[in-house]
């Protein structure tokens, strides 16, 4: 095997001498053409760490094959052969969001979907208009348009409440304008272009991110990157006092002072401001009063009366006193605010306002720590929000959460002093097949039924994510997918008192379906649902054909050693989904990859997953654990790990394994192993703890020395909350102890570094601020040090998720070839 981490010079013995260098169109990177003395040269990569030999003359040459990078003849036919049926899991595409519209004889539908683009490693993003009509109880029918279209350099669509008129956002890719786009139903309205100098890109994160129209259809509310601020000019002379933002070649800008970002993906992301557009005239107004220690997001506009000032509601984020990473980070404290919108300079000339007045925001969630998602009820008359309290109160960076609710009965300027209702509180321990508690990742603009006190949310259940109704006056909770289903079921957009959903589990590709309320007068109402033809979820004969020899179902694994100072629900079985073959029989069993998520509190869902369904597809069962710890559960569950990683999730592994072993479902001998970040670290521990038991092991940017990773991730408070359990808060410090630094160590991977002998593949990502590439390098180099087979691979644009189109493709494709090479 070809070591990654072994020298690109090794294999070459003869004296070269550099002539020049050169690009050659069909390679991306570039090459020195050297001559050694025998006048046979050999081009050398300098920037990738291989070498590939080359003839120079024909005349008595010898031809030699060449292989790229860890190639040779065997494993090159098997790159070929899996790339081939990767590819046609790859191009499935991906429904993200759904919108519709009311007309006459039924309402129109517009689903926006993606697909990666390989060959520009972008994610091409494309619309797919409907007509949808309810032809009866039992029936409804979706006219899908001919073709979809694409939407190249559209970050955002927003339809007015209307839904008469789309705003279409344009970011930039440079210091050019930001377009605004006013579509009607026929043709652009309006088109504006806001200029650098104003704000920079709006944010389309899916967290600060917030665009709202008002009710009059004639203002917009959006949280955008601040302008960039003035930098030091210097000359040749020195520094240069008159500033200017123009372009001098005399002259060129310093860094000035260094600002604080939101860690991983914010990278180069300046502070989210508040802005006001207005639809007419396209004057942009800045919402001002925040202050540089508030980040804000998730705007919409307050109810008004006629005649008064209109006021936005927003979150805030306090930075004080630095900024932590936030990304998939729900323990960052946050509020409600309320904010009066900006006048316009004609409002503020025919008014005599002092516009500067009364611009302070007024934080509305006084009383808890933590409040987002905030949604208006039609009638204007109730606030609701999530809070992630349980988070921030514990500092596990997810756990359950909550719903709550503020009668909202102010006529003019709010009050900081309204009373918070709790409508959905945090469930600590759930009764068997109940509700287990509120994970909610995301909200609709509009999520109301039209009595005006229902909302429609998706969460997650155990190992499935479910639809549930959220009554918001009593707070009862219902389940409204069905019950009986292990499928999981992500919710689109509300059609009226119907439900577009999509469902979907390990072994079935998305499927829409659609939801319809029946009333019944003596029992309970229930929901219908009725299966949607669409183009969206074909697929290729080759993979239809895989996935229906595929099989699934979600185990209950009993804990083992139950001690008594274990809560009831850290007590309880915890789950894992196994995908099979049908075929399979008891006396030939499919060589296994147990499948471990990353947090550690997320869930691996039932959904479908392309990457996944791909490693299955080529002939291996998966064991799919969430550990406890792991969301859906409970919040007992949820704070049993804390205190107890590398021991309590690494025990819950074994177990899982163990009880598959038992049942006679997998050959302990062909036991692969894959995680990423905390599953990352759960896959170096196993391999570390039970060095016997995995054939082959692959790692995407794990955690493997806490020590290392304390003083240079984006969240060090993480390392705090995980090894010291409920005693992190109050010892986490940025000048980490010596003693700290040993309870980190005696923690991490790394620990266990002297009994590794499984055959490993690390995933990094070199731009990565979560989990930074020094700490899979550092555990890397030790297993290669020990003479371990180890192979890794860099992907130098990537962050932590490494999901880029090309590097994800890469990355499973390696997957599949290693754990063929080791398990078959």
């Amino acid at each position: 095997m070809t070591n990654v981490l072994s020298s690109p010079l090794a294999a070459i013995r003869t004296p070269l001498v550099l002539l020049h260098s050169h690009r050659f169109p069909q390679f991306s990177c570039k090459y020195r053409i050297l001559k050694p003395i025998s006048n046979r040269p050999i081009w050398l990569n300098t920037r990738r760490s291989f070498a590939v030999l080359s003839k120079m003359n024909n005349v008595g040459a010898i031809s030699t094959k060449e292989f790229p990078l860890g190639l040779d003849a065997s494993s090159e036919e098997e790159y070929s052969s899996q790339s081939n049926l990767l590819q046609d899991f790859t191009s499935i595409p991906t429904i993200d969001k759904a919108w519709t519209f009311t007309s006459d004889g039924g309402s129109q539908g517009m689903f926006s979907m993606s697909q990666p683009n390989l060959l520009a490693n972008k994610k091409r993003r494309y619309i797919l208009p409907c007509q949808i009509s309810k032809e009866s109880k039992s029936a409804v029918s979706f006219k899908w348009a001919a073709f979809p279209i694409e939407m190249s350099n559209v970050s955002m669509m927003i339809p007015s409440p209307s839904g008469s008129k789309l705003l279409v956002v344009k970011n930039p890719e440079n210091d050019s304008p930001t377009k605004f786009e006013i579509w009607g139903r026929s043709l652009v309205e309006k088109e504006f272009c806001v200029p650098a100098s104003v704000h920079g890109s709006v944010y389309s994160d899916g967290w600060f991110e917030g665009i709202s129209w008002n009710n009059d259809e004639t203002l917009i509310a959006y949280v955008a990157e601040e302008p960039a601020p003035s930098k030091p000019t210097f000359t040749t002379f020195g520094y240069k006092k008159d500033n200017s933002t123009d372009k001098d070649s005399g002259s060129w800008k310093g860094q000035g002072d260094w600002e604080e970002e939101w860690g991983e993906t914010y990278a180069g992301k300046r502070q989210p401001a508040l802005f006001i557009i207005d639809v007419n005239s396209g004057e942009v107004r800045p919402v001002e009063g925040m202050g540089k220690s508030l980040s804000v997001g998730q705007v919409v506009w307050a109810p008004s009366s006629e005649g008064l000032q209109q006021y936005l509601v927003f979150v805030g984020w306090p930075s004080d006193p630095r900024k932590l990473g936030i990304k998939y980070c729900y323990n960052r404290p946050c509020a409600l605010y309320a904010v009066r919108a900006p006048l316009s300079k004609l409002e503020v000339h025919q008014s005599g306002t002092n516009a500067a007045n009364d611009v302070s925001p007024i934080k509305l969630t006084q009383s808890i720590s933590s409040a987002y998602f905030p949604r208006f009820s039609p009638d204007g008359k109730l606030l609701i929000f999530l809070s992630a309290r349980s988070s921030v109160d514990s500092w596990a960076h997810s756990a359950t959460g909550s719903l709550h609710r503020i009668d909202w009965s102010f006529s003019g300027k709010p009050t900081p002093d309204a009373k918070i209702v709790d409508v959905v509180p945090v469930v600590t321990c759930p009764e068997d097949g109940c509700f287990p508690g509120l994970y909610c990742f995301s909200v609709l603009n509009r999520p109301w039924l039209s009595d005006g006190h229902t909302i429609i949310l998706s969460s997650i259940w155990g190992s499935t994510q479910v639809i549930i109704s959220v009554n918001v006056i009593s707070g009862s909770v219902s389940r409204i997918s069905p019950g009986d289903s292990s499928f999981s079921w992500n919710l689109l957009e509300l059609d009226g008192d119907n439900i577009i959903a999509v469902c979907s589990s390990p072994v079935d590709v998305p499927a829409i379906k659609y939801g319809s309320l029946v009333r019944k007068a003596s029992t309970e109402d229930s929901w219908s649902w009725l299966d949607v033809s669409s183009p969206i979820s074909r697929c290729s004969e080759k993979v239809t054909s895989l996935l229906s020899s595929r099989q699934f179902s979600v185990m209950k694994i009993p804990v083992r050693d139950i001690s008594q100072n274990l809560t009831k629900g850290a007590s309880k079985p915890y789950e894992a989904i196994f995908v099979s073959s049908k075929l399979q029989s008891r006396n030939v069993c499919d060589p296994l990859i147990v499948v471990l998520h990353g947090g550690p509190h997320s869930t691996s869902l039932s959904s479908f997953s392309k990457s996944l369904a791909f490693l299955s597809s080529l002939g291996y069962s998966l064991l799919i654990v969430n550990y406890r710890g792991s969301l859906g559960f409970g919040e007992e569950a949820v704070q049993s790990l804390p205190g107890k990683i590398g021991s309590q999730d690494v025990n819950d592994v074994l177990a899982a394994i163990d009880h598959v072993i038992e049942k006679g479902l997998v050959d302990p001998s062909k036991i692969a192993v894959l995680g990423g970040s905390h599953g990352g670290f759960l896959t170096t521990h196993l391999i570390g703890q039970a060095p016997d038991k995995f054939a082959a092991a692959v790692a995407r940017n794990p955690v493997c020395n806490l020590a290392l990773m304390v003083g240079t991730s984006d969240i060090p408070d993480w390392c705090y909350a995980e090894t010291f359990g409920d005693k992190g808060k109050s010892s986490f410090t940025e000048a980490t102890s010596a003693e700290h630094l040993d309870a980190f160590y005696r923690k991490s991977p790394i620990l266990h570094i002297s009994k590794v002998r499984t055959p490993t593949l690390f995933l990094l990502g070199a731009k990565d601020l979560r989990v930074p590439m020094s700490t899979g390098l550092q555990y890397a180099r030790a297993m290669k040090e020990k003479g371990v087979e180890v192979k890794v691979i860099v992907f130098p644009e990537d962050t932590h998720a490494l999901d880029r189109p090309q590097s994800d493709f890469e990355s499973f494709l390696n997957i599949g070839v290693w754990f063929k090479k080791y398990c078959k």
